[in-house]
């Protein structure tokens, strides 16, 4: 059953906790991993989703008239994991190609059910085997479903470096997929 986010929103607006737990329990694990790419830190990125569900509680009646919902859960994650990484400065710096995510799951459809099991474990290498900024764009647009335009706002990459890692991402999953069906 897909979530429809519009109705979490108004939900939200009118002050349903159920919402609240709900958005959580769909998003959470996502917000998780963006923040852990950005702060490299299981317990510091589970802080910034808990702060983050707390935020969007305390503004939920501004969020309940949000256009882009989503949106602005990764721009509140991306800043609030920004202020932690400033608060605590382990990291000097954030570079994107020093970033790391958990193992990358693939949303099954019909058409991937079709697929055996080598074949996809043969996807993940090639994913897994991405650059790690590379890895993280592939994951906001392919699992994540932000545009290009939105990815390269949230990590501050022109919208042309997204478009080029995407396809170079593409192409080396391509790469690994038709050397696996060739054997």
């Amino acid at each position: 059953m897909p979530i429809d986010l519009e109705e979490i929103q108004k939900r939200l607006g009118r002050d349903d906790q159920s919402a609240l737990k709900m958005l959580y329990e769909v998003f959470g694990t996502w917000l998780f991993e963006f923040a852990f790419a950005i702060i490299r830190s299981q317990q510091l990125a589970e802080e910034i989703v808990a702060d983050v569900i707390i935020k969007i509680w305390e503004k939920r009646q501004r969020v309940s008239t949000l256009e882009n919902f989503k949106w602005y859960l990764y721009v509140t994650t991306r800043n609030t994991s920004y202020s932690y990484h400033r608060k605590y400065s382990r990291l000097k710096s954030i570079d994107l190609n020093e970033l790391t995510l958990p193992y990358y799951q693939l949303n099954t459809t019909p058409e991937d059910i079709m697929l055996t099991s080598e074949t996809l474990h043969a996807i993940h290498q090639a994913i897994n085997t991405l650059p790690p900024k590379c890895r993280l764009i592939f994951k906001l647009v392919k699992e994540d479903g932000l545009k290009y335009r939105e990815v390269a706002g949230l990590l501050g990459l022109d919208i042309k470096t997204v478009e080029n890692q995407m396809g170079m991402a593409l192409k080396k999953i391509h790469a690994a997929v038709h050397i696996y069906l060739s054997k």
